[in-house]
């Protein structure tokens, strides 16, 4: 492994990260909070002092292409790095005293969990909630995507390092160049994310709601500067805008290079799209009718409305709410609760296991049933038009299998500190599956705060290891991994 190239451009990395810490420092300026305004001057000046020495005392190591092995450290090291330096300024001005808090509250911006450990989020400087969002935005995409598009320097290696960050079992290839493919990525991302914030403040919310929701909304992240999260604005419009926008940040975003190309036809033809938009309007059917007739809502609309959302926020992976759902039926509940384990589209900003993962099991178990029924028959496995080779099942399964004993090895962790098993298993999803929210103690009115910080420590963890699709962080904890 090429472990001193490598941190060269973890320390490049920094610095692009830090620089988008000059819009927040802007606002504290505007807003004379002064103390918000010096967090983050002196977190600026540090990572950049710290990235210039390095890049300065290793200036002789020559441009190298990257392996495997280096795209898993780099990314891993780059993520742990952001999180370390952006919990700075929460930190330093005072607004979050202890740093295990600080990091975890970063760790779940940048992986876009949307899990906090705040009581009082208004009372917070909003210069210290935009960055909060921020963090989201920049991670929603990937920040290592966001290098690799505005600094073609990686060459070869970068496409190594956009798989090793990008969700999903297989990166899509718009163009032959790595580079173009971010850069495309990045432009649909911001396009959606101008539509979405011009959208929001057309139903009332001003520029710094509207922007601070759609880096929530298209990261699929779920920060929001109020307590009450959406519900705050007791809007039909606006979560319908948000609803729409999670629906379709939680779509693979090749989708939206194919739309601009005309190529309508394949998007239709996608398994994948046609799972996820079929699973998304059957669990809004099941729950709008399940809450009429509980009594929750007596119009057919509202309950339409609020199922609608929550089956968005919850599927999505974006922790967004304008409902307390654990008031609702338990058949709701358990809807939404089998969501977590679904998550959005591969390519997507949305967490979880995957709609194409999903797929390809329950395909596997079908084909299984078949051989059982016909031993010398050939079945292929199919994704729309699309044959899954079988190395790619085998990926599949292993992922699996590791999601799996990541989640029950996190719940063991959260029941450690006494939770009871409700809470301790939704933990576990909501921070491995990057949703946020969950049921008992962390229900959609409730936070993180309470949890001590080792557990804290923990669950950074897995929120940074469910963000990278756990192969990419699982392979720095085999010896073979270090072994020459």
């Amino acid at each position: 492994m090429r472990a001193l190239y490598v941190l060269r451009l973890t320390a490049v990395i920094q610095i692009v990260v830090s620089f988008f810490m000059i819009f927040p420092a802007g606002i504290a300026l505007y807003n004379h909070e002064t103390t918000a305004f010096y967090s983050f001057l002196y977190t600026f000046l540090l990572v950049v002092l710290f990235s210039l020495v390095y890049l300065f005392m290793t200036r002789r190591e020559k441009k190298q292409v990257l392996t495997p092995r280096d795209g898993f450290f780099y990314v891993t090291s780059g993520w742990i790095l952001a999180s370390a330096f952006g919990a700075l300024p929460f930190f330093l001005s005072g607004a979050i005293p202890s740093y295990a808090d600080a990091y975890f509250e970063t760790m779940s911006g940048f992986t876009t969990t949307g899990a906090s450990i705040l009581t009082d989020i208004e009372a917070m400087p909003r210069s210290l909630l935009f960055w909060r969002s921020l963090t989201h935005w920049l991670g929603g995409m990937g920040i290592v995507v966001l290098l690799v598009a505005l600094m073609p320097l990686l060459g070869a290696g970068g496409a190594r390092l956009v798989g090793a960050e990008s969700p999903g079992p297989q990166v899509d290839k718009l163009t032959p160049r790595i580079t173009d493919n971010a850069k495309i990525l990045w432009i649909i991302y911001l396009g959606l994310s101008v539509l979405e914030t011009i959208l929001l403040m057309f139903g009332g919310m001003d520029l710094f709601d509207a922007l601070t929701h759609t880096f929530g909304t298209m990261a699929t992240g779920g920060f929001s500067p109020k307590a009450a999260s959406v519900g705050y604005y007791n809007s039909a419009y606006i979560d319908a805008i948000i609803t729409i926008f999670m629906v379709m940040a939680g779509l693979n975003f090749a989708l939206y290079y194919k739309a601009l190309k005309g190529r309508l036809k394949d998007i239709f033809q996608d398994g994948e799209f046609k799972a996820y938009m079929f699973i998304f309007f059957a669990v809004v059917i099941l729950i709008a009718v399940n809450l009429v007739r509980s009594g929750t809502y007596e119009s057919g609309g509202t309950a339409f409305r609020y199922a609608s959302f929550q089956t968005a926020t919850i599927i999505t992976t974006t922790g967004y709410a304008t409902a307390d759902f654990e008031l609702w039926p338990n058949f709701s509940k358990v809807l939404l609760f089998f969501l977590m384990f679904i998550g959005g589209c591969s390519g997507s900003t949305g967490g979880g296991i995957k709609v194409v993962r999903i797929l390809t099991m329950v395909k596997l178990g079908l084909n299984n049933i078949k051989y059982m029924i016909h031993p010398r028959g050939v079945f292929s496995l199919k994704i729309g038009k699309n044959t899954i080779r079988k190395e790619i099942v085998y990926t599949i399964a292993g992922f699996f299998a590791l999601y799996i004993f990541t989640v029950l090895a996190t719940t063991l962790v959260v029941a450690s500190a006494n939770a009871d098993i409700v809470t301790s298993l939704t933990t576990a999803l909501a921070t491995v599956g990057n949703i946020g929210p969950g049921f008992g103690g962390i229900g959609p009115t409730e936070n993180y705060q309470f949890f001590p910080d080792y557990v804290k420590w923990v669950l950074s963890l897995a929120m940074m290891a469910g963000r990278l699709e756990l192969f990419t962080v699982f392979a720095l904890l085999t010896p073979q991994f270090w072994k020459r």
